[in-house]
């Protein structure tokens, strides 16, 4: 049995679980990119897929946030669907496990990993965690949107959601994941179930600005701030290359070195007042 997560987190607290059931027992293996942002056109082709990497890299250039090569390097998705479909090659007897909970991030790459393994139609199981309740640490009743939100313990019981991926969603999903291409949108959004929708790469930028005031904040806590109080998010890398582009369209007024990561620079929003209401009053910055 090999497995397939979507996020780092997945894969740790799928090995736990793993741990805890013999019958699970597999090696697991992570799609690293996120496909719910950036270019997807012709991605089925040597030139889309390369034009989507250099996309990727001009993002760790600008943003300084990541090293750029090594990040390039971790990211692998192509690699990884062969090394799978090799290993059901070799045995006729193994399946591949994908789990998906219901995010944009999960269900972006069901899509792609389903339209690049139609060969093993009939060998390919999903477990989609969609609207499903779990019991929390503390006994509560929740439904989760990752699966590392999902105690060990408690996978034990999904496990018998797995169900074989049919002729018919291979072909449905795989127009699916056609259209998205062709649709080329830049953010891609979960309206339900497996419903997702493009919108353009600006759709985070309001959301970004209600968080910056007239005084100084580091990018770093701006992008914090956004993730940790906005329902859609999205990785912090592609909100600092949005709230850099508002700098470069003059959007936002910059302090500091705007080329180092988000902790070495400040910004505020130009059109709000400086300083801090008390008492009535307004304190200078």
């Amino acid at each position: 049995m090999i497995h397939v997560v979507f996020n780092a987190a997945d894969k740790h607290v799928l090995e736990q679980v793993i741990a805890l059931d013999a019958t699970l027992e597999g090696p697991v293996f992570q799609i690293m990119d996120d496909y719910a942002v950036g270019p997807l056109n012709k991605l089925d082709t040597p030139d889309g897929w390369q034009a989507r990497r250099n996309w990727w890299q001009a993002l760790l250039q600008i943003t300084a946030e990541y090293p750029v090569q090594e990040t390039m390097d971790m990211v692998q998705d192509k690699l990884t669907l062969h090394t799978l479909l090799k290993q059901l090659e070799e045995d006729a007897n193994e399946v591949i496990w994908i789990w998906a909970a219901q995010n944009k991030h999960d269900v972006c790459g069901y899509y792609w990993s389903i339209s690049q393994m139609a060969a093993a139609s009939g060998r390919v199981f999903i477990l989609y965690l969609n609207n499903l309740p779990f019991i929390n640490e503390k006994g509560g009743i929740f439904y989760p949107t990752w699966l590392h939100q999902i105690q060990p313990k408690e996978f034990l019981k999904a496990k018998k959601l797995a169900r074989p991926v049919t002729p018919s969603e291979f072909e449905i999903d795989g127009d699916e994941w056609a259209r998205l291409c062709a649709d080329n949108q830049m953010v891609r959004l979960l309206e339900g179930g497996k419903k997702i929708i493009g919108k353009p790469e600006s759709f985070y930028d309001n959301a970004l600005l209600s968080y910056l005031t007239g005084d100084f904040q580091k990018a770093h806590r701006i992008i914090q701030t956004f993730l940790a109080k906005e329902r859609e998010t999205t990785g912090d890398l592609f909100l600092l290359w949005r709230l850099k582009q508002l700098v470069a369209a003059n959007a936002l007024e910059l302090r500091g070195d705007i080329e180092k990561s988000s902790k070495e620079f400040e910004l505020r929003n130009p059109q709000l007042p400086m300083g801090k209401k008390k008492g009535g009053d307004v304190e200078k910055a």
